[in-house]
């Protein structure tokens, strides 16, 4: 009998990762896991737990500064990632098997980030230098005005692309569009043309509990799940007649419940069946010790008396307002405490080193 794990997967879902966490990322590729995804708060975590000491002395040693350290540790920690993922890249023809890796959140910081264009700028730079040679590695590009306005010359690079940080359809049909027509220009052949939409969910649920509280009992709790559905609805019908042989996907993410009182698998159950869900290890330990079996539910909707309600009560104009303003501000604070850790942690290595 299958595990739940392997029937979310039997379903038609991409189980990923959302960790680099060597131990983690063996572990659950024993459980079905087909991809990774890197932060600043995972790679915070593990230097914090003290497993990667000898490697920052090492580092220390050759002299790197604190922003070196950090990339470099990222680069390695996915790097390592990629290795455990790689022969499914290479079975499925650079359909599956990637960890993500994300460019400099402080280019968005809201108070010390660069003007827009110089952020466009960077996000070019720093997204073919982190994806050169790295087969699969896919680069995290937020769905900002700056990331939006990289996205057709990475693509038109050859560059792997995750937008992510999507919140509205209106941030996915610009992110879709242009690296649709930077796939168009790009010296490779398409065969090899990937890219996924990274739409978030839980942080859209806390976002209506607090700024939404007429939406009724049945509605509350629903719109995160409504919001991805359609707007994988889209991506579907959009791609269909381009008749390209590696899927463009939906990655849904942010699965984790906020609301202790909502079951840990409630997004995990309602996106089963198709496309990419990157579920925190928590949440994949929780799913496979439910016992359940999961069936595709992708395609199901809640009554349209519900959707009426939803339409009618949630502004998206203002949600994607709201949720980016929290977003970005979410981007950049992990990497400020990264390398406030690094410097910390030099601190107290630097006798040993």
């Amino acid at each position: 009998m299958a595990s739940p794990l392997q029937s979310l997967i039997s379903s038609g879902t991409k189980l990923w990762l959302d960790s680099i966490d060597p131990e983690l990322v063996r572990k659950n590729r024993t459980l079905g896991a087909t991809g990774a995804t890197s932060n600043p708060i995972i790679v915070g975590d593990l230097i914090q737990s003290g497993r990667f000491d000898d490697l920052l002395i090492s580092m220390l040693k050759r002299g790197l500064d604190d922003t070196r350290i950090a990339w470099d540790m990222t680069d390695r920690l996915v790097a390592d990632a990629q290795q455990v993922f790689l022969p499914v890249w290479e079975e499925t023809n650079g359909n599956d098997g990637y960890v993500s890796y994300e460019l400099d959140p402080l280019l968005e910081d809201p108070h010390s980030g660069p003007p827009n264009d110089v952020r466009v700028r960077r996000y070019i730079e720093l997204g073919k230098e982190y994806s050169e040679g790295r087969r699969n590695r896919m680069i995290k590009v937020p769905a900002t005005a700056a990331g939006l306005d990289a996205l057709e010359t990475l693509a038109a690079a050859g560059v792997t692309l995750n937008v992510t940080l999507i919140f509205s359809s209106r941030q996915y049909r610009i992110a879709r569009d242009a690296i649709w027509r930077g796939a168009q220009r790009r010296k490779q052949p398409l065969s090899s043309f990937k890219s996924v939409y990274s739409i978030f969910v839980s942080r859209v649920d806390v976002y209506t509990e607090k700024q939404v509280p007429e939406l009724s009992p049945t509605a509350q709790g629903l719109v995160g799940i409504v919001n991805a559905k359609r707007i994988w609805r889209e991506n579907c019908a959009f791609w269909a007649d381009k008749k390209l042989p590696l899927q463009q996907e939906m990655i849904f993410a942010s699965t984790g419940t906020k609301k202790p009182s909502d079951p840990a698998d409630k997004y995990v159950a309602a996106f089963a069946g198709s496309d990419i869900e990157t579920n925190p290890p928590a949440t994949n330990d929780k799913v496979e010790a439910s016992g359940k079996i999961y069936r595709r539910a992708i395609d199901e909707m809640p009554p349209q008396s519900v959707l009426d309600e939803i339409d009618r009560k949630v502004d998206q104009t203002k949600l994607e307002k709201v949720l980016m303003e929290e977003g970005v501000q979410k981007f950049a604070d992990p990497q400020h405490a990264l390398l406030k850790l690094i410097a910390a942690k030099r601190a107290s290595l630097v006798s040993r080193a």
